[in-house]
């Protein structure tokens, strides 16, 4: 159960995190927008946002105190060796979490840039396409 609530946590800790950068990005981008409208909408989803990311440290802090007395437990039946071997996997849980996040955020990012380079490349395509044989050469 810690294990599964640890998961839960670390990703919407991530989830949020990158909302909240996606909110600054959108803030700093956001030059005299005509929609006076927008700058007060973007503070107010930044100020629920960052409220929601403190909740979710605090609920970190919390599982990560309750790992340690959670951990008491198995060291009364595990060899020591065993033990070693829990506390490694819960530990290196989170930084893998973390890590596919990051990985999964670079896939999004190349595709993404694959999009816009392939859209960019197509009507020089078709341009080429449309001049005949004898004076593309």
């Amino acid at each position: 159960m810690l294990t599964g609530d640890l998961d839960n946590v670390v990703n919407h800790l991530l989830s949020l995190s990158g909302r909240l950068a996606r909110v600054g990005n959108a803030l700093n981008n956001l030059d005299d927008s005509p929609f006076p409208g927008d700058l007060q909408s973007l503070l107010e989803k930044q100020r629920i946002l960052t409220h929601k990311h403190e909740d979710s440290k605090e609920l970190k802090e919390n599982l990560d105190h309750l790992e340690c007395i959670v951990f008491d437990i198995p060291a009364n039946y595990l060899s020591e060796e065993s033990l070693a071997d829990y506390e490694h996997f819960v530990k290196m849980k989170s930084s893998l979490i973390i890590e596919q996040r990051e990985l999964e955020d670079k896939i999004h990012l190349c595709e993404e840039q694959l999009k816009c380079l392939f859209h960019s490349l197509q009507p020089r395509e078709a341009n080429e396409r449309s001049i005949p044989a004898e004076v593309g050469h």
